[in-house]
């Protein structure tokens, strides 16, 4: 079982003092520099209007993949907690080991639920067999970090629309510059970005239950990786460093998650003019995007009604109004719900453009697929091994590889 750490000592201790009969709940979170404000300023909120319920978390789960084996270890342990926030793509999972509970109780019994701003849309990504199993807390999508005065210098007037020209630049600023060019961070949880190469194209990762890459659209996907590899001297690092470089001034170009956009805007180093922009497409701009991102969900084994109500207030507040929009005003996530998104439309996003191009890009959002079946996780990092193929310089030919991942995955997918 993991340790379990309070987000705020001195907090917890002054809630402590004011009730003398609190609720417990646990609750457990990936990506401790992400979402660590992130909580610290939702729980500042959260304490003023449930002071009786103490909210105690977990050690945080490393990334999303942890997040789920985490959880999974803990249902056979029987330690799970109260809530869990688990990444979109890992939720039916959840709810087939029946770990996930359904929320539509306790949404019925809210009479302001449909006022309190969730979009349809957005609960769908948490709807499986016609039950509402989580609320989305965070959305993503991915999108473009540039240095804008490292593209100028390297004579790029025009930020990159596409690949083709995202590695034109990546030239120019190896000729040109001594800076580093580019990082596309092709180890993100979930192949989120091979899976953003598949639906730029409109073509989905997942098939009839199977990957579905045996196609001139798997074989593009790889060759652009490929290229970006190759053609663009990109540093084998991992995605957080790649954001210090581009926070210190020394990156040109960064692709991934809005999520950094927080990150960059604390962490900037100097008066290089930052931006963000669309993500890029292959064949001109994409045609969808995958939804990245997370949701809360209740996995509590409780069966005391009251700990279950304060799992679901929790939820609630966390999802809804003030509670989402610290999503924003914390990270670069879009807040899944219109009344946060009210609050913020008019002047937050208006003084942080930068955090506007991925709301900007919900229009394109569809699933996030995960692997079918007891072995998805496996795939996940089968599919990461091949990435890192590319990468290392292993593999040159890509129609070879693709046909060889497409055959070893598919025997690891149900048939």
């Amino acid at each position: 079982m993991k340790t379990l750490l309070p987000l705020s000592t001195a907090l917890i201790a002054a809630m402590a003092t004011t009730q003398a009969h609190a609720v417990d709940i646990e609750v457990g979170y990936a990506y401790s520099a992400t979402f660590d404000l992130t909580f610290e300023q939702i729980m500042q909120e959260f304490a003023k209007s449930h002071p009786d319920i103490t909210v105690t978390f977990r050690a945080t789960y490393e990334n999303y993949e942890d997040a789920t084996n985490t959880v999974l270890r803990e249902a056979v342990a029987n330690t799970l907690p109260d809530v869990s926030f688990q990444a979109l793509n890992r939720q039916a999972l959840l709810v087939e080991r029946g770990i996930a509970k359904p929320l539509d109780a306790y949404i019925a019994a809210e009479p302001d639920f449909e006022t309190d701003g969730y979009h349809k849309a957005m609960l769908d990504l948490s709807t499986f067999g016609g039950h509402i199993y989580g609320l989305p807390f965070s959305v993503s999508t991915p999108i473009s970090f540039y240095n804008r005065d490292i593209l100028n210098a390297a004579g790029v007037d025009t930020l990159p629309a596409t690949w083709d020209e995202v590695i034109a630049a990546c030239q120019l600023i190896k000729a040109k510059t001594d800076k580093e060019p580019l990082y596309w961070e092709w180890n993100i949880s979930g192949n989120w970005l091979l899976q953003a190469a598949m639906w730029s194209q409109g073509v989905p990762m997942i098939k009839d239950g199977k990957l579905n890459m045996d196609n001139p659209e798997g074989l593009k996907a790889l060759e652009t990786a490929k290229a970006i590899f190759r053609d663009c001297g990109m540093k084998n690092v991992i995605g957080g460093d790649a954001a210090k470089s581009l926070a210190a001034g020394d990156l040109g170009m960064f692709f991934s998650s809005t999520a950094y956009v927080g990150f960059v805007d604390r962490s900037k180093v100097g008066d290089w003019e930052f931006v963000t922009a669309p993500y890029p497409g292959i064949d001109g701009a994409p045609q969808a995007l995958p939804a990245g991102g997370n949701s809360a969900m209740l996995t509590s084994t409780s069966q005391d009604p009251e700990v279950l109500e304060a799992a679901w207030q929790f939820i609630k507040f966390t999802t809804s109004g003030a509670g989402a929009a610290a999503v924003a005003l914390t990270t670069g996530y879009v807040p899944p719900n219109k009344v946060a998104n009210e609050l913020l439309m008019e002047d937050f996003y208006a003084k942080n453009p930068n955090k506007l191009t991925a709301v900007n890009q919900l229009p394109l959002l569809s699933e996030w697929f995960a692997y079918p079946g007891d072995n998805g996780l496996a795939v996940t990092q089968v599919i990461e091994d091949y990435l890192e193929a590319i990468f290392v310089g292993d593999a040159t030919d890509m129609e070879e590889l693709r046909d060889e991942m497409v055959e070893e995955v598919n025997a690891l997918l149900p048939r």
